[in-house]
Formats: C-alpha cells, structure tokens, sequence
C-alpha cells in the first residue's frame, strides 16, 4: 500500500499565494498589449476620447486597409523575413563556432579570443567608419548590409559558452576515441545536447534583426530593399505610406490616431506566433545536457 503525503496548511496557503501574484503579474503584463490591439481596431473619436480599454470600440479598419492595399508593405514584408533568416543564420554559425572554441580551456590563446569579444562590448569603431567601412567593401543595398556588422552578440555568445562549459567532457572524449573529428564532435554530439541553448539564441537573434530598422534605414538606398519596420517608421512618421498608399483626406485622421498601435501589432504578432514553438524547447533541453548512466 503507497502512502501519500499530504501537503501541509503553510504549503497550501504558499501556493495559493504564488498563484494569485503570478496571476495579477500575467494580466500586468498582458494589459498593455491587449489595449494595443483593442486600439488599433478602435475608431478615432473613441481613441481620443480615451474610451479605449480592452475591446475595440467604433470598429475601424482604416489603417489596416490602407496598409494591406499597399503593394510596397508587402514587398518589404518579404524583405524582412529573408534579412531575418539569412542574419540569424549567419549569426547562429558564426556564434557557435566561436563559442565553442571559447569553451576549451587548453586552447593556446583563449583569453586574448576571450578578451577580443568583451572588448567589443564597450568600445565600437562609430558610426561614420562603420558606414565608410560597409560602403567600401560594396555591401551597401544587400542582406549582408545587415547580417554581418550584426552577425555576433557579445552576451549571446557568452552564455553559449558558458553552456558548452558545462557539457560532461567525457562525452567528447569518447566520441574522439570513436573517430569524430572536431567537426563532427560539434555536430553530432554537443549541438544536440544544446537544443535549449540554441533555441534561446535563435529566438533572441531572430527577434534582434526582425525589429531592426537602423541598419536598413542607413545601408539601403532604395525603398523596394527596405524590410516592413522602415516601412512602418515611414508610415508613423507621415512620411510615406498612407498617402502613398492612396489614403484620402477623411482616411487621414483615422490613420493618424491609431498608426502607433497597428504599428505594433504587425511588427509583434509574427514573432508572437513563432515563439510558442521555440518555447518548448526551454523546458525539454534542460536535462539534455546529463550524463546518463
């Protein structure tokens, strides 16, 4: 017969006080958003006159109509899906590779390699020599305008490296005695250990380059190259898209009151969509990293 134990009244009242505060933290957090979205579908009378809470009220598509007819949103909307997988990859290579190196403490030169990365944390080169340095090597209007001054996150790459620190050594040491070469310890024995690592850094890379729009904005010279947050900048700021879009006089005023929110929410719901998906691997990956016996 298996006893059960019964948990005691102060372990009772703990939970039901840790939920009630994570619960009031969940709507805290989740407040601001929801009055995004509930505004950007709001008319502009109700949106003034700061009626707007949690639901929409005097419905209104305007903004996003004008925004959605607009054949150049969706073509810099294509722009920043191809920026951001071809960046993130190139940074999740070169990220890997150089945290990896980092992470063997017998290597002739690490703290110098180590050193090389925090330094430029705190010190860059500024951003008239960036521009000259990206102009004379012919990157300007191109993808790689934006994914190579950008390719390596200094705290992402530490924290990769302080995960491939913790990795058993021993399992590398056997699968060399098997054959694998560095290479092939890399791929096919640490990577699928780091599911969880790689993950977090893919999302926050993935999040980093689709929310960019400075890069863009200095390194691309013509509009048809721009990815959708120069776009809706242009937008927000009055300078492009809603007359452009063919937006009339009376259409104006409505986009002029909810712009920021429908802003937000185009830029948000895509990575807003994808992190369910990546979030899995957070929990499931923790325990990869074990030696099993």
């Amino acid at each position: 017969m298996v006893s059960t134990i019964r948990p005691s009244r102060g372990y009772r009242v703990f939970q039901g006080v840790n939920g009630v505060i994570l619960t009031l933290v969940v709507l805290i957090t989740l407040y601001p958003f929801v009055n995004i979205v509930a505004r950007s579908f709001s008319g502009e009378k109700e949106i003034r006159a700061g009626d707007v809470t949690l639901w929409p009220k005097g419905f209104d598509l305007t903004t996003y109509e004008i925004v959605f007819s607009d054949s150049m949103f969706w073509r810099n909307y294509g722009n920043t899906v191809l920026y951001t997988v071809v960046a993130t990859a190139v940074a999740m290579v070169l990220t890997t590779c150089y945290a990896y190196v980092l992470s063997k403490h017998h290597l002739k030169g690490r703290g110098a390699l180590v050193g090389i990365a925090v330094f430029t944390m705190f010190f860059t080169g500024g951003l008239i020599p960036n521009y000259v340095l990206i102009t004379s090597l012919g990157l300007k209007n191109s993808v790689w305008a934006i994914a190579l001054p950008n390719a390596i996150s200094v705290f992402n790459l530490l924290v990769m490296k302080a995960f491939f620190e913790s990795l058993p050594s021993e399992l590398e040491e056997a699968a060399q005695i098997d054959g694998l070469s560095t290479y092939g310890v890399l791929l096919r024995i640490v990577l699928p250990l780091s599911k969880a690592v790689v993950a977090t850094m893919v999302l926050f890379y993935s999040v980093s380059f689709w929310n960019s729009w400075f890069s863009a904005f200095l390194y691309m010279d013509r509009t048809e190259l721009m990815p959708v947050t120069v776009y809706l900048r242009n937008l927000l700021a009055g300078a492009t898209g809603g007359t452009g879009a063919g937006a009339t006089t009376e259409n104006l005023t409505q986009v002029n009151a909810n712009i920021q929110a429908v802003t937000i929410v185009l830029t948000s719901l895509p990575i807003l969509c994808v992190y369910p998906f990546v979030q899995r691997y957070f929990v499931s990956g923790v325990m990869l990293g074990a030696v099993k016996g």
